[in-house]
């Protein structure tokens, strides 16, 4: 028994003396100054080695933040033999100076500095500048070197393939950069003194992007160095809160009072107009709960929009074919591609917050004119049984047809409606075609498992309306025309002037495509135009989960 006990004790003390000992291991010498710059090579190796030893451990570097990649950064040190790559005999390469730039204003590409070491780095600057005579610091030149490089390896990455992750409609194939692929990327870089070069290499070709990138460069430059009030949430008609209005105006540049005229009314209406101009609001001159919404959003508020924005277009793949359709639901508007050129424009209408049109990626195969409407179930026993149950005569207002299982019409008065609910609609309602139809003249085909589609309305006065998502789930196109033309431009089966014709004539006609044109439904909460952001309401609340996805 007494052995027994002298030999648990023992074992507890080597436990202990093990963990200490492990402890010890991942623990950094902070400072190691080195006097003799031939020394210092091969200082600055063996605090190389440390760190790599303490990532390994704790996949993260000394100041918390974690690694993109401990193989990668391993993989990069081995090939080196653990030695200095940003800088030589205890100066740092101008390669440095453009990794520490570009961490700087990491903002301006829409990604947040502080994932790439930047508080451990300005600080390392600080100390670094401020080192006089011949002493080095081996343990901060190693600090130094190790973070700038899990820096270069994680903006690398997010430039070319966003932060967050690949959703269920990313068109790109990969979604990481290999180990091998990133310390080539670095080796090169550097051999080249072209970290710039590199990065833009790496971020996406299409003008969307970089014209968002543009226009957020300016917004930065208008509005980072300004400060705003907070104005109250709840709207009250008062001289008061006018005057705050007016003051918020002020801070931004959108009313000049520098000439006096503070109280004039027409001078505060001018201004709340010129700021829901530049901020895509309705422009009514009124500080409504809107209005002051977007006027309480800060500078930072406004960085992250774009910067989510910025990370949606790193998911597209390297090519686009070169003509296709684009609809942006938040933005409100369909654009047609082709050869690099915007060639169509238009506003349309998408699905409510309750009825979402669906983020997808298809083919339009054909069109229809004067189709007819099948509603779906859902309207059909939502919306649309009540409405027969309670009026006899709604059927006949809306140009209703009552079909049955087999596709036939059935007299509706012959129907029981009171017996119906949802758990027991056995027939299909559908609009006939013509003027009052709720798809209007024209309805563009696609596969889609959502069963939406791109039609005209009969309600065109939609279109005139700032906030447009009202739909069913459907996209409604206000140059419905204009699109069926541009679609058989070149298809000798079908001229322009026969299909105006039967336009005209009122015929029920479908019209299949040659060659089907891909149709993308994307969701763009800020765009870049002629150099001015535009920014979206986030209509169905996606931003909110791609900030969470960032971590931003």
């Amino acid at each position: 028994m007494k052995y027994k006990f002298v030999r648990d004790i023992v074992l507890c003390l080597v436990a202990s003396f093990a963990l200490f000992s492990c402890h010890q291991k991942r623990e950094l010498r902070k400072r190691e100054i080195v006097r003799d710059v031939k020394q210092l090579g091969e200082v600055i190796q063996e605090q190389i080695g440390e760190r790599l030893s303490y990532t390994a451990d704790n996949k993260a570097l000394e100041d918390k933040v974690p690694v993109h990649s401990v193989p990668a950064l391993q993989y990069f040190y081995e090939l080196a033999a653990n030695q200095a790559k940003w800088s030589v005999d205890g100066q740092l390469l101008p390669a440095a100076d453009s990794m520490l730039y570009f961490i700087d204003h990491a903002d301006e590409v829409g990604l947040p500095a502080g994932i790439y070491h930047r508080s451990a780095l300005d600080s390392a600057m600080q100390q670094l500048h401020a080192a006089t005579g011949s002493d080095r610091d081996a343990a901060l030149l190693a600090e130094v070197d190790v973070m700038m490089t899990d820096a270069f390896m994680k903006m690398a990455t997010h430039l070319r393939y966003g932060i967050a992750p690949r959703d269920s409609i990313t068109l790109r194939p990969d979604s990481v950069m290999t180990d091998t692929t990133l310390v080539q990327l670095l080796t090169t870089a550097l051999k080249d003194n072209n970290i710039s070069g590199t990065f833009h290499q790496l971020e996406p070709a299409y003008a969307g992007y970089h014209s968002l990138k543009a226009a957020l460069l300016n917004f930065k430059a208008k509005y980072q160095s300004l400060h705003w009030d907070s104005l109250p949430t709840a709207y009250v008609d008062t001289p008061a809160f006018k005057q705050l209005v007016l003051n918020r105006l002020v801070q931004t540049g959108h009313v000049d009072t520098s000439n006096g005229h503070g109280a004039d009314t027409a001078l505060l209406r001018e201004g709340v107009k010129a700021f829901q101009h530049e901020f895509n609001l309705f422009e009514d001159g009124l500080a409504g709960k809107k209005t002051v919404q977007v006027m309480n959003k800060s500078f930072h508020d406004w960085m992250i929009q774009a910067a989510v924005n910025l990370d949606r277009w790193r998911k597209w793949p390297d090519s686009l074919p070169h003509r296709y359709i684009f609809v942006n639901i938040p933005g409100y508007h369909m654009m047609v591609w082709d050869s690099d050129q915007v060639i169509l424009d238009s506003r349309v209408i998408v699905g409510a917050p309750r009825t979402r049109t669906p983020l997808l990626n298809s083919r339009l195969s054909n069109f229809v004119m004067y189709p007819y409407w099948r509603v779906p179930f859902s309207i059909s026993i939502k919306e649309m049984l009540p409405a027969i149950q309670k009026d006899p005569h709604y059927l006949a207002k809306k140009n209703l047809e009552v079909i049955d299982r087999d596709g036939n019409a059935v007299n509706p008065d012959s129907v029981p409606w009171k017996k119906f609910s949802k758990n027991y609609f056995p027939y299909v309602l559908r609009q006939m075609d013509g003027l009052e139809n709720s798809l209007g003249i024209m309805k563009f085909n696609f596969f889609n498992k959502y069963a939406v589609y791109l039609h005209d309305t009969n309600n065109r006065g939609l279109f005139r309306n700032a906030y447009r998502a009202m739909s069913h789930g459907c996209v409604r196109i206000q140059q419905w025309d204009s699109l069926a033309m541009y679609l058989i431009k070149d298809d000798k089966r079908f001229k322009r002037d026969s299909v105006r014709a039967w336009l005209d004539k009122g015929q029920k006609k479908q019209i299949d495509l040659s060659k089907g044109i891909p149709i993308y439904l994307r969701y763009y909460t800020a765009e870049g135009r002629d150099g001015q952001m535009m920014f979206y309401e986030d209509i169905y609340g996606e931003d909110k989960i791609m900030k969470k996805l960032m971590a931003l």
